[in-house]
């Protein structure tokens, strides 16, 4: 376990939301996914998501998935975004904000506060519509008012918008206003945009064609 996250930093980024914690020694992937009680095979399907952008996971690895580990795994990185990143980044924007001029500060408030309304709305969305079709689907008790697809159309990146915030800190605003704080803030929105990206490669490439196969699945049992 300890060499494959050193070979790729971020999978860190998704040990909490497996509820596996560090000081796991030498014991192997397999033996830490038991002792947390994590599925292996989707815990790798992960890594692998994450260590390579353009893995496609093969329909074997789609009809091995565990549903409740899958939406559990969603839950938690949506509860990860709401409750630690993105407070962590508004922190910081606070502080460059006060000391802004007043009309680059207003900006940078209205156009934060917009994107986390924005990023609440899409996981509400996901958590509140979505995930209970799914489990509907699962117990077949799904009266087929909505449908994956409709998920998939409007599946928007939320990631998209952090980059405009990037350039209202790199490219508009004064020298003078913490430059070093702006260094660290910018880092911080580039490891929460790539998180962000694949997060959606999970739901994209996980989720929704899983969901596919549980509909074609009720379909031909209707």
């Amino acid at each position: 376990m300890a060499e494959l996250i050193l070979s790729n930093p971020n999978l860190m980024l998704t040990l909490s939301r497996f509820g596996i914690e560090l000081g796991f020694g030498d014991s192997l992937v397999k033996d830490v996914c038991k002792k947390t009680n994590v599925n292996t095979a989707f815990f790798l399907l992960i890594c692998n998501l994450y260590t390579d952008s353009d893995f496609i996971p093969s329909q074997e690895d789609i009809k091995s998935v565990n549903i409740n580990t899958l939406l559990s795994y969603l839950s938690q990185s949506h509860k990860y975004y709401v409750d630690e990143r993105i407070p962590h980044i508004e922190n910081h924007l606070n502080r460059i904000i006060e000391a802004c001029p007043k009309k680059f500060g207003t900006t940078i408030e209205r156009f934060f506060e917009e994107y986390k309304n924005e990023v609440k709305n899409h996981f509400c969305y996901e958590e509140e519509t979505v995930f209970p079709y799914i489990n509907s689907l699962c117990d077949k008790s799904s009266k087929r008012v909505f449908s994956i697809n409709e998920f998939k159309s409007n599946h928007s990146n939320i990631e998209d918008k952090l980059n405009d915030l990037m350039n209202i800190l790199i490219k508009y605003l004064p020298a003078e206003i913490f430059p070093k704080e702006r260094i660290e803030i910018s880092l911080d929105i580039v490891d929460l945009s790539s998180d962000l990206k694949y997060h959606t490669l999970v739901e994209e490439r996980v989720l929704v064609p899983f969901v596919e196969l549980l509909e074609r699945q009720c379909h031909e049992n209707m």
